[in-house]
């Protein structure tokens, strides 16, 4: 990785440890759909250091707050079935890698872009929490997308944040979730042999920039308002998606 190229990977890692602890999450789904954007790192490369990064951000997090409040059961049930299909996803994107780079670059992009209509969309709290099977469903949608690209969160995060739950209880299962399906993925990444090449691995620097950055964005939230940052993080991932996905089908379809 040239200077360059590591100066910029440490500005989006920035960007997304900001986003993430302001909006709750986004943080894989910025650094994948940037990354890819501008071309900086083959796609599984850039899944795994996006996977290490995200670790240390959901161990901050849950260092801050606590493990008090993690609903075990619920856990229980998002682990029991997003962590088998993470293994699916995940070499299922060392098969796409080989043979169908610009299919994966669309795939890509329609879940940026379908994550990103999540902040659009207001959330209505359900009168009665939803059934367990519910939980494992969600958890089979994140564990193929977090095996993918590592960004199992906004299933999770669309599902969670309907519940009738205290808002901690909810972010800290789901910070406990985004940490088991990490260590679990960089398991997968460091048994396969497909560990990121040493010019790579120089975006472990990026660590220090994430926790700063989550330190950050506690200590000193912009000057927005929550409908107005929503809205400027949708922009954002609906156009990375676009920008995206659409060259990459056109080239599928010849034209």
């Amino acid at each position: 990785m040239s200077l360059g190229a590591l100066a910029a990977f440490l500005f989006i890692a920035g960007v997304a440890a900001y986003v993430q602890t302001i909006t709750g999450f986004a943080f894989g789904l910025v650094m994948m759909g940037l990354i890819a954007l501008v071309g900086l790192l083959p796609l599984p490369d850039a899944a795994a250091m996006v996977g290490l990064l995200t670790l240390v951000n959901a161990t901050q997090m849950m260092l801050h707050g606590g493990r008090h409040h993690v609903a075990r059961h619920l856990l229980r049930l998002v682990l029991s079935a997003s962590l088998p299909t993470l293994v699916i996803g995940y070499f299922l994107l060392e098969w796409l890698a080989d043979t169908r780079a610009d299919a994966l670059k669309v795939v890509l992009g329609i879940i940026i872009m379908a994550s990103s209509l999540q902040l659009a969309v207001q959330r209505k709290a359900l009168p009665r929490q939803s059934s367990d099977a519910s939980f494992v469903g969600f958890g089979i949608i994140s564990g193929v997308m977090g095996g993918l690209f590592s960004t199992g969160g906004p299933p999770l995060v669309y599902h969670f944040y309907r519940q009738p739950m205290p808002t901690a209880k909810i972010r800290e299962t789901l910070v406990a979730a985004f940490g088991a399906a990490q260590v679990v993925r960089l398991s997968l990444v460091a048994l396969s042999g497909n560990i990121p090449p040493p010019s790579t691995l120089a975006g472990v620097a990026a660590v220090p920039v994430v926790m700063g950055m989550t330190y950050a964005a506690r200590r000193w939230p912009p000057p927005l308002s929550a409908a107005a940052l929503k809205v400027v993080v949708f922009v954002l991932l609906f156009l990375s998606g676009v920008s995206l996905a659409l060259p990459a089908a056109l080239r599928l379809l010849g034209v």
